[in-house]
């Protein structure tokens, strides 16, 4: 089965524009996560919507992927449906341009990236294009959530918060809701209390300085801070831990195009 990202026409990106307006005229600020929102403290309906996840996800990143050798009730795919640019008051659009090749009946992850420019405008028309475009994707019948890949500074956590809010809010009630995470953000940095997301992925790769000491910490039984961080993990086959993550769900990385033999080494290895 080759995946093609939904194009919607003039009409329903109008009646979707409107729908998101709607959601951000009830605000999307902190203070006002409306009742029956996700937070870290409910976790029923998150459960519903990743139940059908696997236990190990494969990241498809912008290039050709041939999955058709994978089995779909051990294995789920996370695919880049597309780059987001924030360029000054714009949202740029960038929709996956590289084949994906996966068995019937896999589950899908529709993967956004998200890139900013020296000087975004971070405004709420932004926030509504965002969220409009993530929309967009996953309107696919094989998708069953949306993960959002923004790397955001301290400045642009405001926005990040509340276009997330926004999005729950627009996505349909069955869509999981999933971000990758800075390890820092799962550790010390609370901003993601409040947000109404099914998990939040923490990135445990490319780590920089901060590296040693959290896989320290995780490898002595100890766990993230964040509840959202808890029952996922990301991590990369070019650089394998040396424990296996506690978590549900991993969501792994390979640096080359995905083949049977490299699934297979990953499974190995985190026995999964």
């Amino acid at each position: 089965m080759r995946i093609r990202i939904p194009r919607l026409n003039r009409k329903t990106i109008g009646v979707a524009a409107l729908l998101v307006a709607s959601a951000l005229s009830v605000g999307v600020m902190r203070s006002t996560v409306r009742k029956g929102c996700l937070s870290e403290g409910s976790n029923a309906s998150s459960v519903a919507r990743l139940s059908a996840v696997p236990p190990i996800i494969l990241w498809a990143w912008e290039r050709p992927e041939q999955l058709d050798f994978i089995d779909p009730t051990r294995v789920g795919v996370a695919f880049l449906s597309q780059t987001l640019y924030l360029r000054g008051d714009q949202v740029v659009a960038q929709p996956r341009r590289q084949p994906l090749n996966v068995p019937s009946g896999t589950r899908l992850i529709a993967v956004t990236r998200i890139e900013v420019d020296r000087s975004p405008a971070l405004s709420s028309e932004q926030i509504n294009r965002v969220v409009q475009k993530i929309g967009e994707v996953a309107r696919s019948p094989e998708v069953i959530g949306v993960q959002v890949d923004f790397d955001a500074t301290r400045s642009q956590q405001k926005f990040y918060h509340d276009m997330l809010v926004a999005l729950r809010r627009a996505l349909p009630g069955s869509t999981g809701l999933s971000i990758t995470a800075l390890a820092s953000w799962c550790q010390g940095d609370n901003w993601m209390s409040d947000l109404p997301l099914d998990e939040a992925v923490p990135m445990l790769f490319r780590m920089g300085i901060e590296r040693r000491q959290i896989l320290s910490q995780l490898s002595s039984g100890a766990n993230f801070n964040s509840t959202l961080c808890r029952n996922s993990a990301g991590i990369s086959t070019d650089e394998p831990l040396t424990f296996i993550p506690r978590s549900a769900r991993i969501y792994v990385f390979n640096t080359k195009p995905w083949s049977s033999s490299a699934m297979q080494k990953v499974m190995e290895t985190y026995q999964r």
